[in-house]
């Protein structure tokens, strides 16, 4: 009878020990998951901000969509201009004198292909809308574009987005709800990780420095 009692207890020691260690496990796992899945979801939206930008600086204004986007990068180049002081003489009427005037001209130099700059020698502009997670897996990144007013002034805005659970579809569902509620100046809080904004005039990241290292 007392060995059965100490074999008992050595199964539900056992049995303890091994929920101890998955539950440690498991939560490692669902961090180095998270960690590397995010990393490629921050690298995607910065390569859109990127091309977004290049599209503005070029067009004054963001693409309206994913396939606008990639035909721009495609075709469009860059000017390249150099600035330069000069000045010259004007004759003031006025004061009946001569007066030096500083300008500056700007100097085209030549132009550059956007796709060489941004993605010299890749095609991954082509697929910007989605992150492959694996052979069978890809997800899809949703972008919007917009006004915003400011001073009796329209400026183009963009967002681009993606669910965090849609990154982590496969992780336990304890987990999600907890990185859905997240707040941590070392983490993405909130449910997505975006770039840009519809509601303010900037193309930040909600994702902290270490994801820019």
């Amino acid at each position: 009878m007392k060995l059965l009692v100490q074999l008992v207890l050595w199964v539900v020691i056992a049995f303890l020990g091994y929920k101890v260690y998955d539950s440690v496990y498991s939560s490692v796992r669902f961090q180095q998951v998270k960690e590397q899945r995010f990393a490629l979801a921050v690298q995607q939206l910065k390569d859109i901000r990127r091309s977004q930008q290049a599209h503005k600086v070029v067009t004054g204004k963001y693409a309206r969509d994913f396939n606008a986007l990639a035909k721009f990068i495609d075709t469009a180049k860059f000017t390249i201009t150099q600035r330069r002081d000069s000045s010259f003489t004007r004759y003031d009427k006025a004061f009946r004198i001569d007066r030096s005037v500083d300008t500056v001209v700007v100097d085209i130099l030549g132009y550059e292909s956007v796709k060489d700059s941004l993605f010299k020698n890749s095609d991954a502009y082509q697929k910007l809308s989605e992150i492959k997670l694996s052979e069978d897996k890809v997800v899809n990144i949703e972008m919007k574009t917009s006004v915003v007013e400011k001073n009796e002034i329209l400026y183009p805005v963009f967002i681009a987005s993606i669910p965090k659970r849609s990154l982590l579809y496969d992780q336990p569902e304890q987990y999600l709800a907890e990185e859905d509620e997240v707040e941590s100046l070392d983490e993405i809080n909130g449910p997505e990780i975006f770039v840009g904004s519809l509601e303010e005039i900037n193309t930040n990241g909600n994702w902290p420095i270490v994801y820019d290292k």
